[in-house]
């Protein structure tokens, strides 16, 4: 069955800086911070879920990196290099979703269910050291966002909610030249190996499907991430037979997250300035993430990959997006477009 999920991250609010939201982050014993904060990481995942998304993952206003570093770098946090202690591999914005989660229940008589997402042993090990690799290190840091996986699967279980989904986000692999199968098996298998055990559906989120052949070997990893709205071409760089063979499936994307390029598009074709009105910016959404051009990406992923394709949804994150009203007006086209789709219109 298909399921449509996002990536995660999310614009903030207007008026709200990215300087105030690491502050905040790092003074949350202070009720001047941690209220507002946890106030507008609610209010992002009830715009989430109004728009439509059916496994939303918890808002990320942090930066990817930062978030999962700065704790595992901290040696007041760790019991040994770079391997972080299960009671400091916390994810703060689940916290802050446990009372919306609460009134969702109460509301819908059902429990929330959501998607997490961390950042992959790869992308964290190349952004803190240089080339080689030394397993050591790169496995701490693997079991250390397993920790952060852990963590995130039993804190929603006492609060009564779900983690459906778990993605790895490794952005760089196929795109940094410096990345080497040398270590990624045996990393993304250390990362996963909580949530397997679990039984939690493993993502791994890719800018480029190039290793995806080595991943299919990684038996945590369930779900493949494709971002196909914006590069249809890169399913012609997976092949069906090779999923089915490992029993691998897909997350396609069908709707396009790179506003800058779509703006530029729109600009020089209709020779506008698209950053200087917003009604312009409403314009291109609608034009390049009508419901309609959804379901025809849907169409065409499904036309090549059938029953292997398990989740589908915006490419990537919505951070870079200038304002929440355009973030919202993409994730409710998607969902309409999906729901066009499974009605055959």
């Amino acid at each position: 069955m298909l399921i449509y999920d996002d990536i995660g991250s999310y614009p903030l609010p207007e008026g709200t800086s990215r300087e105030w939201i690491q502050e905040a982050f790092a003074n949350l014993s202070s009720p001047a911070y941690r209220e507002p904060l946890y106030g507008m990481i609610g209010d992002a995942m009830w715009q989430k879920i109004n728009a439509g998304v059916e496994l939303p993952n918890y808002p990320q206003f942090q930066n990817m990196l930062t978030q999962f570093s700065d704790p595992i770098m901290d040696d007041a946090r760790t019991e040994a290099p770079l391997l972080i202690r299960e009671g400091e591999a916390k994810i703060v914005e689940l916290e802050a979703i446990d009372e919306l989660a609460a009134r969702y229940r109460a509301a819908k008589g059902e429990s929330l269910k959501l998607r997490i997402c961390v950042t992959g042993p790869i992308e964290l090990y190349y952004n803190l050291f240089q080339p080689p690799v030394y397993m050591d290190i790169l496995l701490n840091i693997a079991r250390s966002v397993s920790r952060f996986i852990k963590y995130s699967i039993e804190h929603a279980r006492s609060c009564h909610y779900e983690i459906g989904c778990v993605s790895i986000d490794e952005p760089s692999m196929g795109l940094d030249p410096r990345i080497d199968e040398e270590g990624v098996i045996e990393a993304l298998e250390a990362a996963s190996e909580y949530a397997f055990i679990s039984g939690v559906d493993t993502q791994i989120h890719l800018h480029s499907p190039i290793f995806y052949e080595l991943v299919c070997q990684v038996r945590g990893i369930r779900v493949i991430g494709v971002e196909s709205a914006a590069n249809p071409s890169l399913l012609e760089l997976i092949e069906k037979k090779q999923l089915e063979q490992y029993d691998k499936f897909l997350r396609v994307g069908i709707a396009r997250t790179d506003i800058l390029s779509m703006a530029a598009e729109y600009d020089e074709l209709h020779h506008t300035s698209a950053f200087k009105d917003r009604a312009i910016l409403k314009a291109i959404m609608e034009d390049y993430n009508s419901p309609e051009r959804v379901k025809r990406r849907l169409e065409h992923a499904y036309s090549i990959f059938d029953d292997r394709i398990r989740y589908a949804g915006p490419d990537c994150g919505l951070r870079s997006f200038p304002g929440q009203e355009l973030a919202f007006m993409l994730l409710k086209n998607t969902a309409a477009g999906i729901r066009a789709f499974r009605a055959g219109e």
